[in-house]
């Protein structure tokens, strides 16, 4: 989006009022982003409680440390997050989406303070993905399903085309299971900078939002670039 054009549109602003009657209509606005929180905690709820899928492929994944098998992916601890990165074997460097999923993880201590590990896998070789890791400075394990089905047989491969997506696993001794996947919107829960945005009267400045007349809009896609390619006036 051209922010200097942007800047220049009309925009017609929400009421503007006294301290007293906005915090009578952010009261009854809390209702509702309490309402919001109680859902997202009676469905995490329900997540805990999906059916399992019993994994039964040995999966070996090359890796900077050489090859290891999914349960070798857990690092000792009993649950995985798996963040199925876009990074096909003859791509140059990584999608600038996942890219904006894996600059928001932070470190991962706090994650193995709760018995979990994360990974980053994708279809590239461990070169492309050591070098791309590199150079957007993650301290990230980052693994090749390259010569594997793992892509496929979890749907971040299709066709030959590659797809997004976040899985959870639970391993109980040498079984590991599969218990949960998302795609598409789903995976926002990396990304702090949506919600982030949506506390701000913009909001993410996207043209699907229910925003005020005037208020500056563009695609949901393409506004976000590897973050060592936006300009300085950015």
């Amino acid at each position: 989006m051209d922010t200097a054009a942007a800047d220049e549109t009309p925009r017609a602003l929400p009421p503007i009022v006294s301290r007293a009657e906005w915090e009578k209509a952010r009261a009854a606005l809390l209702v509702r982003e309490k309402e919001l929180t109680r859902l997202k905690d009676a469905v995490s709820a329900a997540r805990r409680r999906l059916p399992m899928v019993e994994i039964d492929t040995p999966y070996v994944f090359d890796t900077e440390a050489g090859p290891l098998t999914l349960g070798d992916l857990f690092d000792g601890r009993r649950q995985l997050i798996v963040q199925h990165f876009m990074f096909g074997p003859d791509w140059d460097e990584g999608c600038s989406g996942c890219s904006m999923m894996a600059d928001h993880v932070g470190p991962l201590s706090h994650l193995h303070a709760r018995d979990t590990s994360l990974v980053l896998v994708s279809r590239a070789p461990v070169g492309k993905l050591v070098a791309f890791k590199d150079r957007m400075g993650w301290d990230l394990p980052w693994v090749s399903s390259g010569t594997t089905t793992f892509n496929d047989d979890f749907g971040a491969t299709v066709d030959g085309e590659e797809r997004h997506s976040i899985s959870a696993f639970l391993r109980d001794g040498d079984r590991v299971f599969h218990t949960w996947q998302t795609f598409d919107r789903g995976e926002e829960t990396f990304m702090m900078v949506f919600d982030l945005l949506d506390l701000t009267a913009y909001g993410r400045q996207e043209d699907w939002e229910d925003s005020p007349v005037g208020w500056p809009q563009g695609p949901p896609y393409g506004w976000f670039r590897l973050h060592d390619a936006y300009s300085s006036a950015e």
